[in-house]
């Protein structure tokens, strides 16, 4: 079981907020406006700080709730402003109405408020507060607060239909690929969000006000059909549960992870037992031969390194299953809230923390994996850093980095090896 850091409050942390992941979800539903419920500062922050990281506009609106108007008149009247200021301008499919911290204080009712213009805007609302949390769980709560509204009971299945519910931490082009690799099962495959249509990084005709893509709010509604819903990370597991109320009759799979050999075997063993076949598409089968060899040229440079995670506990899984493969030593895997599944992984430190104590186990380490806020540091210490999670703002191109299934883990390896190699060679021409 991880410790959790003995200082009473966090100095540099990783964990983002829940309004955070709540506006992410909402992103992924096509022509959809994000509504967060709060301080027109909170909106701003977070528009920019997406903006940076996918390096693409980003739509969203504000209640622009202050302390006085909080105090004074509450939620109801800000929030049927806001949809009556931006149904002037735009016709969204739906609104994402998500609290803040303040809101959540004040103790607004966003269910009674949403029900007061759904003659003039259909809504999905959530409570997201910030003071709890973080972006995987306000991510989920998304989801599962679509699936409530939003779904409608079914007891029919169509055997040709496939949902994928990913967590926060899996990035477009993976979404994508998930899609694509269980279609080749023989499915119509959907996600829930899809951001692998809104956040690609695509070059769209013109820049609306609203998400540009992903899934529809038609398709949502006619989800409980599926004859094969997948959830992706512990984060998101009772959406399942959710959508499985929805309809008993769907078969539902859940994987902690789609990162390395093992996770990726077991995730298409389970595929060829439910359409009874003896092997997936050979195109898949190569991609297994191309990892297994990806693993042994890997492992001479990652197997002699040591490696500190600091990320998501979801994402520091998947990252942790493929890398250890390749014989990675971990040092120390600091997250941001609490997960059973990281107990099982092989590393020497497991801690809720922040970058303080990230920096306390870098003294013998050789490279940190964490986004760019881990910048700093790594400088500091001259270790090498593997750039992943939220945000990161210097690389382009972070919507279509691949880290899953075969094809992604052979990907992340070469990446990984690659680096050690080149700082390593920086750190003998410096002596």
């Amino acid at each position: 079981m991880e410790a959790i850091s003995k200082k009473p409050l966090q100095l540099n942390p990783i964990k983002l907020s829940q309004p955070m992941g709540a506006m992410l979800c909402f992103l992924g539903i096509k022509n959809c406006m994000p509504l967060m419920h709060g301080a027109q500062g909170c909106a701003s922050f977070t528009k920019v700080f997406f903006t940076r990281h996918f390096n693409d506009p980003i739509a969203v609106q504000t209640t622009a709730v202050n302390d006085i108007t909080a105090v004074i008149d509450g939620g109801d009247y800000a929030i049927s402003e806001s949809i009556r200021n931006i149904t002037k301008k735009v016709k969204p499919d739906l609104v994402g109405l998500f609290t803040t911290g303040l809101t959540e204080t004040k103790g607004d009712d966003i269910k009674g408020a949403s029900k007061l213009v759904q003659d003039i805007q259909q809504m999905v609302y959530v409570n997201t507060p910030d003071f709890e949390g973080s972006i995987e769980s306000g991510f989920a709560k998304s989801i599962e607060a679509i699936i409530e509204q939003l779904v409608e009971r079914s007891n029919e299945i169509d055997s040709n239909k496939a949902l994928i519910i990913p967590n926060v931490n899996i990035k477009p082009i993976e979404v994508e690929k998930i899609k694509d690799t269980i279609a080749l099962f023989g499915y119509e495959v959907f996600s829930l969000p899809d951001i692998s249509e809104s956040l690609d990084g695509h070059l769209g005709l013109k820049q609306g006000a609203l998400s540009n893509g992903g899934i529809s709010v038609e398709d949502i509604k006619k989800l409980a059909n599926c004859q094969l819903v997948i959830t992706i990370g512990k984060s998101v597991q009772k959406c399942g549960d959710k959508i499985l109320g929805k309809n008993a009759n769907i078969s539902l799979f859940h994987f902690d992870s789609l990162g390395g050999l093992e996770q990726s075997d077991k995730f298409f063993k389970r595929l060829c037992i439910l359409k009874n076949i003896s092997q997936p598409h050979p195109s898949i089968v190569r991609w297994r031969k191309r990892l297994q060899d990806a693993l042994l040229d890997t492992h001479f440079v990652i197997g002699s390194s040591n490696v500190v995670i600091a990320l998501e506990p979801d994402q520091a899984l998947s990252v942790a299953n493929t890398i250890i493969e390749a014989g990675a030593h971990i040092k120390a895997i600091v997250t941001t809230h609490r997960n059973d599944l990281l107990d099982a992984i092989p590393c020497d430190n497991l801690l809720i923390g922040d970058f303080e104590d990230v920096e306390s186990f870098l003294h013998d380490s050789d490279v940190i994996i964490s986004n760019f806020h881990a910048e700093r540091i790594a400088i500091n210490h001259k270790k090498a850093l593997l750039l992943r999670g939220f945000p990161d703002f210097e690389s382009l191109g972070n919507q279509l980095k691949n880290d899953l299934l075969y094809e992604g883990s052979s990907y992340l390896l070469f990446e990984l090896a690659n680096l050690i190699n080149h700082h390593n060679l920086g750190v003998s021409h410096e002596h």
